[in-house]
């Protein structure tokens, strides 16, 4: 049994037929949230879609918001379209942001697909018609660079070698190692033999400030897809901790002691559970908010997913104070009741009260909405 949050959270941000959304014959699907804190600005992301299915999706839609402080609340700008998140005859679908804080560049990573050709025809063929690109903002997603294809430079001829690829979706990080390195998690199916590809996750990886970027290793284990990484600081060390959606019943974590080059150690977290063919997930890390100058771990972590074992409902916020620690994920308390699928979160600092403050971006309903909702933690867990 999850626990309750205190007190209802009303969403700030309801993307349901409104403005363009207000054609039936639009669907907005696979949310992504950016938080600026050093501008105080939210970006919010989403596929808009002819349809809820995958191979309806069109292009990348994009809502800024500003976060008042002393109003406690969002002030959204109407939604726009990313227009040059596109290449011709493709839909543009995953978006995935990071923040280059050192240069003020906004990237927004994403994927593009021939026409309406399906993953499952991809998977199915051996025949991998997805491209990676990114488009760039240095004025906080006001404006926007045209499209980059990062796909020969990036991977090159191991493209044959999967059926299809994605990225994120959700947010990539910036890590504090000493090149401020941008890490965007991603995952392949790959072609091992006859048999059917199986998906692997890795993460894409820039150490030059998105000038160029290159591919890291695949995780050990197999059945790992959409993914989201987090800087750990704890115990001594600084890991890259990656969080992915598996088809096992249970989410799976790995880590990297090299920034995203390798990653090892494998493993369930069976407090975490996947519906039967899992969800995508979002996790991040803030800074332990005790003060404890004894305990070992600097960064604790907060996790939102749909809660119900065998449906995509009741999304639920899950904390760890020792990250590394498979076991170490509380129940979760329930941040909405009913159907809810994707979600995406972000850490804001410290919140009114001191208490450390997020927000998050989430599907709900028969996919025909996605909100957005602010909390703090000791809201969703009372001390």
């Amino acid at each position: 049994m999850g626990l309750t949050l205190n007190r209802p959270m009303a969403p700030s941000l309801v993307l349901k037929k409104e403005g363009l959304f207000q054609t039936k014959s639009q669907a907005y699907r696979i949310p992504a949230l950016l938080y600026l804190a050093q501008h105080h600005i939210f970006l919010a992301f989403a596929e808009q879609r002819a349809s809820k299915a995958d191979k309806q999706a069109k292009r990348i839609v994009l809502r800024r918001g500003k976060y008042k402080a002393s109003a406690h609340r969002v002030q959204w700008q109407e939604m726009k379209v990313v227009k040059t998140a596109q290449l011709p005859g493709h839909r543009s679908m995953n978006p995935c942001p990071v923040y280059d804080e050192v240069t003020g560049t906004l990237f927004l990573l994403f994927i593009t697909i021939q026409g309406q050709v399906t993953e499952y025809h991809q998977i199915h063929t051996k025949t991998n018609v997805v491209r990676l690109c990114y488009v760039t903002s240095k004025d906080q997603g006001e404006t926007w660079s045209r499209a980059k294809d990062l796909t020969n430079s990036t991977i090159g001829a191991v493209h044959k070698q999967w059926a299809t690829f994605a990225i994120g979706p959700g947010h990539g990080v910036q890590l504090h190692n000493q090149s401020r390195s941008l890490v965007i998690p991603a995952y392949a199916y790959r072609i091992l033999g006859p048999q059917k590809p199986t998906p692997y996750a890795f993460c894409f990886l820039s150490d030059d400030h998105g000038k160029t970027w290159q591919m890291g290793n695949f995780i050990a284990m197999g059945n790992t897809l959409e993914s989201q990484v987090v800087e750990v600081d704890g115990h001594g060390q600084r890991v890259l901790y990656c969080n992915s959606r598996s088809t096992l019943g249970a989410r799976v974590q790995a880590v990297s002691l090299d920034d995203g080059v390798h990653f090892t150690g494998a493993q369930w977290i069976k407090k975490l559970v996947e519906q039967p063919l899992g969800c995508h997930g979002s996790v991040v890390g803030f800074p332990n908010p005790t003060k404890n100058v004894s305990s070992p771990v600097d960064t604790w972590l907060l996790y939102s997913h749909p809660t119900d074992p065998l449906k995509r409902k009741d999304m639920g916020l899950y904390l760890n104070r020792d990250p590394l620690d498979p076991e170490g994920w509380t129940k979760p308390a329930i941040l909405m009741k009913g159907s809810c699928a994707y979600s995406d979160l972000q850490y804001m600092g410290p919140g009114p009260n001191g208490s450390p403050q997020f927000g998050c971006l989430f599907e709900y309903g028969n996919y025909d909405q996605i909100l957005f909702v602010m909390f703090t933690l000791e809201q969703a867990f009372p001390s």
